[in-house]
């Protein structure tokens, strides 16, 4: 009787599980995720983490509003803000493909509980994955040399740059820095603060204080997003070797943190009232932030946690847009 001839594997699929036999020991012997596919048209776009996008929209509608305050004369620049939009959009969407990526091959995926990954669940190719998450960050980069071009700031191609590398060793690399607590600093710094004072800069060429304070808030709400993903996910995360912020600082400081990320913006706000009446109109987003803590501090369930994930998410979107508006007006 024929001897069968053996299969052979995709280059892919022998790089994944490299990647899932190498490192810790839980991620060796842990049992691997169901693969399914291939991927549909709405596998793609939920691959892309749509409720994660407000918080590339708030920092920069903020950030414009401040630059419209910091314009000496003359109108704003309608097309910068939709160049920096582009810009943050852009970036976001690639750092959820290339986390999807990343994550997927190390096999940290294997232990997910919420909704399934593209690399991970085994519904796309991971090259595929990869080949997405390069082409937004293509994107960025021809969005930002654009807005570098009209603005005549060669300087802002190499903050650009940082923020490319940043966003790929989030997850990327041999030593992520997602996986040793770093995660928060990292949507703070980019998604908070270089998101919103960029963004006023191309409009004024300066950046001001509601811009600085600005995106501390919204780099505050971005880190809360954050944290509600990571206590989500932190019991597979500690089994899969992956040390988020949530992991090494326990569930319970988590949720408080959490708190502290989501409140702490209101009171910059309260500040901004004192020069801006209007933005006491901004502290109507407590109905949604107040809710989510509420959630996130009692939460028994993932379910519980991704419901707070979705309202820190629109509470950030309110916020900036909310601040941008009164700035701006």
């Amino acid at each position: 009787m024929a001897r069968p001839k053996p299969q052979r594997m995709n280059p892919d699929d022998v790089r994944a599980h490299a990647h899932r036999r190498s490192g810790n020991p839980a991620r060796r012997t842990a049992a691997p995720a169901a693969v399914r596919g291939p991927a549909t048209a709405a596998d793609w776009v939920a691959g892309a983490r749509l409720r994660t996008l407000p918080l590339a929209i708030a920092p920069v509608a903020l950030g414009t509003g401040a630059g419209v305050v910091a314009i000496p004369d003359g109108p704003w620049h309608p097309a910068r803000a939709l160049l920096a939009l582009v810009v943050a959009l852009a970036l976001q969407i690639a750092v959820n493909y290339a986390n999807d990526y990343s994550d997927g091959v190390r096999g940290t995926d294997d232990h997910r509980v919420g909704p399934a990954r593209l690399t991970g669940s085994g519904a796309a190719k991971p090259r595929h994955v990869l080949a997405v998450a390069l082409s937004f960050f293509a994107l960025a980069a021809i969005a930002g040399l654009a807005l570098t071009i009209v603005t005549g700031q060669w300087w802002m191609l190499a903050v650009g740059a940082v923020a490319i590398v940043a966003a790929w060793f989030y997850t990327g690399g041999r030593r992520p820095y997602g996986y040793y607590g770093l995660g928060e600093l990292f949507v703070f710094v980019f998604f908070g603060l270089v998101a919103t004072a960029g963004s006023a800069y191309v409009q004024a060429l300066t950046v001001n204080t509601e811009a600085w304070l600005g995106g501390v808030g919204v780099g505050l709400l971005a880190c809360a997003v954050l944290m509600a993903n990571n206590l989500r996910d932190v019991d597979q995360d500690r089994t899969a070797g992956k040390r988020t912020l949530a992991v090494l600082v326990g569930p319970l400081a988590g949720r408080i943190l959490f708190t502290v990320f989501m409140l702490v913006p209101f009171g910059i706000t309260g500040f901004f009232a004192l020069l801006y009446p209007a933005a006491l109109l901004v502290l109507f987003a407590l109905f949604l932030a107040v809710p989510a803590c509420v959630i996130v501090l009692w939460a028994r369930s993932a379910r519980e946690l991704l419901l707070a994930l979705q309202l820190a998410s629109i509470t950030a979107l309110s916020y900036g847009v909310g601040l941008g508006l009164v700035f701006a007006l």
